[in-house]
């Protein structure tokens, strides 16, 4: 039988069949995906084939190959990845100023990693009801510069449903994947967006200005007008895997676009003279903080830098 991975709760997974059954299953023996070192070698959205067990669950026999997916270094192994979610046509990264706070080098990370699989990513600043004068100014010139390198930003409010009516249609027809910190407001955005879902919410915690675990396996839903939704479990850092050292700059757009003019074609943008990079740098042309989020890539050979939250 054939079908689609909707929800990994770690040990099993919920597969919709092409013929409307639902099947909890298990993967067969110790499989991996072309070489991909995978603490989930089956992800929300993969297309497999599975057999029917006599128990009435399910043996996953074989993945359909992916049009794309986003990863990660695991948390917990470091030399073994950690699949988000397959065949997405979107991702939407839900990014906050405060309650709790994003670091740039979060959403750069997570930007590079997109970029390196082809994948559409929308930043959405939520949380913008709970923003006084001087935070706004910082929103807008965030919007301003991930704008100018060629995303696109969306300011809303789940609560107040400020911006909610344009991001419900860029849903439409589209399999989106729903990433970011712990906190950041992915279920309750969710939820004033698809009440039936009544995802279950949480406070961000005062102590740690961070969020807790209120989604705690992904989920993939159906949504009206056709397409899917994923909800993720947020994430405190995102450590890049599969990434060759002087492969990152080609996935920061505005660093990809001036290194064409440097003088040495393995320019790594660090000391090199007659790097166009760096003189963009010095110019603002490139931001500061892309430029940090760049070089702080570069280091993630080191052991167990991962594993920070950045």
């Amino acid at each position: 039988m054939h079908g689609l991975v909707i929800r990994n709760t770690g040990s099993w997974y919920t597969v919709a069949a092409d013929d409307g059954t639902v099947w909890d299953a298990k993967v067969k023996g110790n499989f991996r995906i072309k070489g991909i070192r995978s603490t989930n070698p089956v992800a929300i959205g993969d297309k497999v084939e599975f057999n029917p067990m006599p128990d009435h669950t399910a043996l996953i026999t074989a993945i359909d190959d992916r049009t794309n997916y986003v990863i990660r270094k695991s948390t917990n192994l470091s030399k073994q990845s950690h699949i988000i979610a397959a065949n997405v046509d979107q991702s939407f990264l839900i990014v906050t100023l405060r309650q709790p706070e994003t670091a740039t080098t979060f959403i750069d990370r997570f930007l590079a990693s997109a970029e390196a699989y082809r994948i559409p990513v929308v930043l959405v600043f939520n949380k913008v009801d709970i923003l006084d004068a001087d935070d706004r100014q910082l929103l807008q010139g965030m919007v301003d510069l991930y704008e100018t390198v060629g995303y696109q930003c969306r300011c809303v409010s789940a609560l107040t449903g400020e911006g909610m009516d344009e991001i419900h249609q860029m849903l439409k027809g589209k399999t989106t994947l729903l990433s970011g910190n712990s906190g950041v407001g992915k279920s309750t955005l969710i939820n004033a967006l698809f009440p039936d879902l009544n995802l279950r919410t949480s406070e961000v915690s005062d102590a740690y200005n961070t969020g807790k675990h209120t989604t705690t396996f992904s989920e993939m839903y159906p949504i009206e007008d056709g397409g899917y939704i994923i909800d993720t479990p947020g994430i405190k850092g995102f450590g890049t895997f599969d990434m060759e050292r002087e492969e990152v700059g080609h996935y920061f757009k505005e660093i990809f676009r001036f290194s064409s003019q440097c003088r040495f074609n393995n320019c790594t943008h660090t000391h090199e003279p007659g790097c166009a990079v760096l003189e963009a740098v010095e110019r603002r042309d490139i931001s500061l903080s892309r430029y940090n989020s760049y070089l702080s890539m570069l280091d993630d050979k080191e052991e167990d830098k991962y594993r920070k939250g950045y």
